[in-house]
């Protein structure tokens, strides 16, 4: 395949704006190369979504908005191209890539895909409910629920930033987990725990939402009995799952949908790079976000000097 005339070659494309895409377009602006930052929802990632950051290096406290935009603010300061486009397809050929997005199609000599990860979701008929009381996003939804009964099925770090942002807004919420310890950080649910509106339910699977035209109630399964709870609404934070899609034509993937990469953080394609949730991993944090950026810049920079 012949290049077009006109294509404009980047040193490396970056797909996904969040902490550690935009840590990646830092460093190799830096280093002088030519990068396209592409993010199709909001740059800052995920981490704009927390009410606040209180274990991130030189911050005590932070919202994670003001925090998302201060990464987008540095990158754009530095000349870093960002565009708000979805990269629909990724392929390589003639020894680079092309990323195809709705709009265009660009070309670059290497490729970064730190592209994070979306919700994962349940076993029930959510779908029905979505838009009437169940969501995946309360700093998105939570002003829908001033003064109303909420319930939180998760026990994570997600789960936890929810239900804080959500007492301050709602009259009650219900953390739901289906087991007798959760998983979020010891001090965030220490923390939480002096929220006098705020009750935890272990041992507990969500079965059944139940309501006409909005939330009802939802049908829980407590060791082995079965329990009504009055809720006004839904949140889902169970976890996630790789937005890696983009790849299966070009990488294997695992049965989880990461794909393989090594200690460069490389995949079998040479050039092409991940960072970020994206990565399969023990630890997701903010500050792990921002090291995998570190690391794959770096590496793209020696790729591209050839070492």
């Amino acid at each position: 395949m012949l290049l077009k005339v006109g294509f404009k070659m980047y040193d490396t494309i970056i797909i996904g704006g969040g902490p550690a895409g935009l840590t990646a377009a830092i460093y190799l602006k830096r280093a002088c190369k030519n990068v396209l930052v592409l993010e199709k929802e909001t740059f800052g990632g995920q981490i704009t979504k927390a009410s606040y950051v209180e274990n991130y290096p030189g911050f005590t406290k932070v919202r994670g908005m003001a925090l998302g935009q201060a990464f987008y603010e540095q990158a754009s300061s530095l000349g870093v191209l960002l565009r708000y486009e979805n990269a629909l397809e990724i392929r390589k050929d003639q020894g680079v890539f092309f990323v195809k997005t709705e709009d265009n199609e660009y070309v670059s000599k290497t490729a970064i895909l730190a592209s994070g990860t979306h919700p994962r979701k349940l076993e029930i008929d959510e779908e029905k409910y979505l838009g009437k009381g169940l969501s995946y996003c309360a700093t998105c939804d939570g002003a829908f629920f001033k003064d109303k009964i909420v319930s939180i099925i998760g026990g994570g770090n997600t789960a936890i930033d929810d239900a804080f942002y959500l007492s301050d807004i709602c009259k009650h919420v219900y953390i739901i987990h289906r087991r007798d310890i959760l998983r979020a950080e010891p001090i965030k649910v220490a923390n939480l725990k002096n929220k006098e509106n705020v009750s935890f339910i272990y041992n507990a699977i969500l079965k059944e939402i139940k309501g006409k035209d909005t939330i009802e109630e939802i049908l829980l399964e407590q060791n082995k009995r079965e329990m009504l709870l009055k809720t006004d609404g839904v949140f889902i934070a169970i976890g996630s799952v790789p937005n890696t899609d983009i790849l299966k034509d070009l990488v294997k993937l695992d049965e989880s949908g990461y794909p393989l990469v090594n200690h460069d953080l490389e995949t079998p394609v040479p050039g092409l790079f991940l960072a970020g949730d994206v990565l399969k991993k023990d630890v997701k944090q903010l500050t792990t976000a921002t090291s995998d950026g570190t690391i794959c810049a770096t590496r793209v920079i020696d790729y591209l000097n050839g070492l």
